[in-house]
Order: C-alpha cells, then structure tokens, then sequence
C-alpha cells in the first residue's frame, strides 16, 4: 500500500551513584437524516455507567442518546445565539437540556430546538471575562483558603470556593470587581497529581532515573537509595520511600509512591514523547537495546552479554546484561528496553556518551519476582501518553495493536449538522506506523473523504465538507500502542 517502517526500540533513564457520542455501526448505519440511536456505546463505558451511575445497561443507553442529542443541540444553539448565549446544562438524570438566554426575545430559538430556556443576566462570555479578572489576580489566593473558582453555567455565577475562614476568599473575590461572584464553602483541598514514567529524574540526596513503572511504584537501582530512602520527583515534589534495596550481590530497588503520583507503562524517549511498556520479554544476546536515562537521555546499541559478574568498589554484582551502550552518572536505575519490551534498569558502566561505553543493567523480571511486583503495562488498563495534538474541541485515546483499527469518537460517529471543515491530529508513539481517516455515511456505507498516511506515527487531516453523519478510523499500519486523537467539527 505504502512502505516499509522498521520499530524503533526504546530505553529509560540511568542515574550512576464532551459530547456522549453513540457507537459507530458495523454492518449497518443511520440512514440521511436519521439520529443514531444511541444504544451502541462501548461495553466498558456502559458497565461503568451502571457501575458508578446506578443505571441498567438499558437506562445507560437511553442517558447516552439523550446526551447525544443534547450536545449536538447545544453545540448548534451555541452558534445562533452568538453572544446572547448563556451557557447550558443537562437537568439531573440528564431528562432535559436547558439553555440560558440574556433576553426573552431569543427564547423562542431555545424552545423550537427542543431545550427549555431559561434567561439570565449574564451572557456565558461575561462570566468567561469575570473569571479572566480572578485568573489575573491569582497571585493573590492563597492556596489553603481558596482551593479555586469557576463558572457556574447553572447560578449564572462565578464560584470562588472557601475553605475554613471564608475572609480569604472574599477578599480574593472582590478582585474581579463583579456582582457575579459568589463565595461557596468547601472542604476541598487539591494537589496536583502527577506520573510516574521511566527514565524521569528522581531525587534522594543525589539524583537517579527511574526504570519502569509497576504496582504502586517503580523498580531502580539498588545503589541509588536504601530501604526507608525518600524520595522527590523530577520535580522535587515528595514522591515516595524505597520499600527495598539490593546492593551490592544484586543492583535493585523498588519505591513505593504516594497518592500524587501515578504509575505509567511510559517511557521517556527524551524526543518529546513516550515509549509504550507492552511486557518483559527478555531480548537475545545481539539484539537491539535502547536506554532512557536523566543524564544522558535516550541512546541505544546491542546486548553483549549475559549473566555478566562485575566487579565494583562497593563489591561484586552477579548476573547483570552487558551492552556497547554509553551511560554517564545520573543515568542509574533507568529503563532498557527492546521494541516495547521492558528489559532492565542502569547499573553502572564505563565511559561516557561522549566517548562510547559500556554499560551493564540489572534484568527487570529478576527485580519483579524478587519484590512480587507486577509491570505496568499498556495491557493493563493504565491511561495513554500525554498528547501532542492540542487546540482542538475534543480528545480521545486509546491503544491499537499492529494491523487492527479502531473507530473514534468512542467506537463510534458524531453528527455535524452544518458545513465546515473538519480537523484532526493523530498522536502516536515512537517508532510505529499509525494512519488516521475521517470517514463520511454517504447513505449506504462508509466511504474515505480525507486521510494521513505517512510512515509516520502521528498525523493530521482537514476537509471541508457538508452537514452529516463522520468517524474516524485510526489503523495501527506498524506497531502497537497507546495514541491520540484530537479533533474539532464545524
């Protein structure tokens, strides 16, 4: 069809000392003119939806069509009212959409589209340009008292939320000048929430790279830290304490992390993006071996050898994998990998990456059963990577494996009920092959109308076309792995 693409292996770090969308039909699709049904949401999303909503499977789907409908008619109620629009919202149990309306004379439009109206005093930007004002003044919130303010489409409000003495944020809230705002107590209190990925830089006195992500925690290199060690993140945020520690005879370590940190099947490839952990199939001796570390980034060469004895300063360390592959100190506890293999963390070497080097690491399954733990891996339900696809109306991910093809919005299509143009960016990992097209119900089946298909992972497509029914079809053509999607419609 196009060409061949080889996969790029991957390695870590070493460190040394908004709309519900209805499923997209099969075999059949809604005819010109004819609303999706809304029955055909994904099996997991209806299990979840009777699961946290305590809803039936029969209730979800109806939620769902209801929502659906309700999405598409906000979206193009959104558009006609321009700047007399005020926001909308879905009343409990999602049974209706209300639209709010700065005047009676634009109600009418609200009603002939089914929704109720409701007029307010403030138009949905003169609450954006209210919050704006408090986004401005930030500086002056402190973050104990005031966990954060929003927009509350449902009050015509701006919310600023209280927590203990409400005399902090009423003071913050006066900044924005407004009879919008309004103070609400709470007892939130936000941190921010972070992810674990291999070959990051983490911090226990000295710095060192974490090797892979596994159940809460990750697994590294013995001579980084002993066991009760804490540690700080790449960002010097508290992270977590060695729950074990193997040096020297072995070289491995596990961490255990806290609540604000989670573990990812990532891999930093220091080129901007990530690099999927599929399993910990061990690599032959000649294989190709790439290594992420916080050092030096990400390098790659071929195992040496095997079950290697090396002999330290510290003392003997027993069955470690040779390599040609260079390392600096930093770098230690970092991630190995073979395609999406997990292979091993940094131990040490000799040389450097300027020079060349050779570099041992501690095989990874040895340190999983040592410690009883178990890989995070892109099997294992854990989120995709971070997207490099931004500044579009929606997003959605998910993983593929090589040859397969899914179909988004949510295994399924959406409704443009106007002509414009449709864009999309596709977001891959390193080293795989992933094409992305926008599909078109043309009354019978679904046919082609744009498509990126380079030999690359990520991809674009823009078309201008007319009111109707689009999916997209992401095709694994190379590689398997998390991706991305990012799309806005007319």
């Amino acid at each position: 069809m196009k060409r061949r693409f080889a996969m790029l292996a991957a390695a870590l770090l070493l460190p040394v000392g908004a709309v519900a969308l209805p499923a997209a039909p099969t075999a059949a699709a809604p005819g010109p003119g004819t609303p999706p049904a809304g029955g055909a949401a994904s099996a997991e999303m209806l299990g979840a939806l009777q699961r946290d909503l305590g809803l039936s499977a029969d209730e979800a789907r109806a939620r769902l069509a209801r929502e659906d409908d309700a999405g598409r008619t906000d979206a193009r109620l959104r558009k006609e009212l321009g700047a007399a629009y005020g926001g909308a919202y879905l009343t409990a149990g999602a049974t209706s959409l209300v639209v709010a309306v700065t005047g009676k004379a634009h109600a009418a439009k609200v009603t002939a589209a089914g929704a109720t109206a409701k007029v307010v005093a403030r138009s949905e930007a003169q609450l954006d340009a209210v919050k704006s004002t408090l986004d401005r003044n930030a500086a002056k919130a402190p973050a104990a008292a005031v966990p954060g303010w929003y927009v509350d489409v449902v009050t015509n409000t701006v919310v600023v939320l209280a927590r203990g003495d409400t005399s902090a944020a009423r003071a913050f809230a006066a900044t924005a000048r407004s009879a919008a705002v309004r103070v609400v107590a709470t007892s939130e209190n936000p941190v921010p929430l972070y992810d674990v990925r291999g070959g990051d830089a983490y911090y226990m006195g000295g710095r060192c790279s974490i090797g892979f992500s596994v159940s809460g925690g990750f697994v590294t290199a013995g001579h980084c830290g002993t066991t009760g060690t804490a540690t700080q993140g790449f960002n010097r945020v508290a992270q977590g304490t060695f729950r074990g520690s193997s040096f020297p005879g072995n070289d491995y370590a596990w961490v255990q992390v806290n609540s604000n940190w989670t573990p990812q099947p990532w891999v930093n490839n220091y080129a901007g993006g990530n690099v999927t952990v599929a399993g910990s199939t061990e690599a032959a001796v000649g294989a190709s071996i790439c290594r992420s570390g916080s050092t030096t980034g990400w390098h790659c060469g071929t195992i040496s050898a095997k079950n290697q004895t090396v002999n330290y300063a510290e003392g003997t360390v027993t069955g470690l994998t040779r390599t040609n592959v260079c390392a600096e100190p930093g770098d230690s506890g970092g991630s190995w990998l073979s395609g999406q293999q997990a292979q091993g963390v940094t131990s040490g070497g000799s040389g450097n990456c300027t020079s060349g080097g050779t570099t041992y690491y501690q095989p990874v399954n040895e340190i999983l059963s040592a410690y009883g733990l178990t890989l995070t891996t892109s099997g294992g339900g854990e989120p995709p990577p971070p997207t490099g696809c931004s500044g579009y109306e929606f997003t959605r991910s998910g993983s593929i494996s090589s040859g397969a093809s899914v179909y988004q919005p949510d295994g399924s299509y959406y409704y443009s009920s106007a002509s414009g143009t449709h864009r999309a960016c596709l977001d891959g990992p390193s080293g795989v092959d992933f094409d992305l097209y926008l599909q078109k119900w043309n009354g019978s089946a679904w046919a082609n109308v744009a498509s990126g298909t380079s030999a690359n992972p990520d991809e674009t497509v823009s078309y201008s076309g007319t009111a109707g029914y689009y999916r997209y079809r992401v095709h694994a053509y190379s590689g398997s792995g998390s991706y991305t999607l990012g799309f806005s419609n007319p």
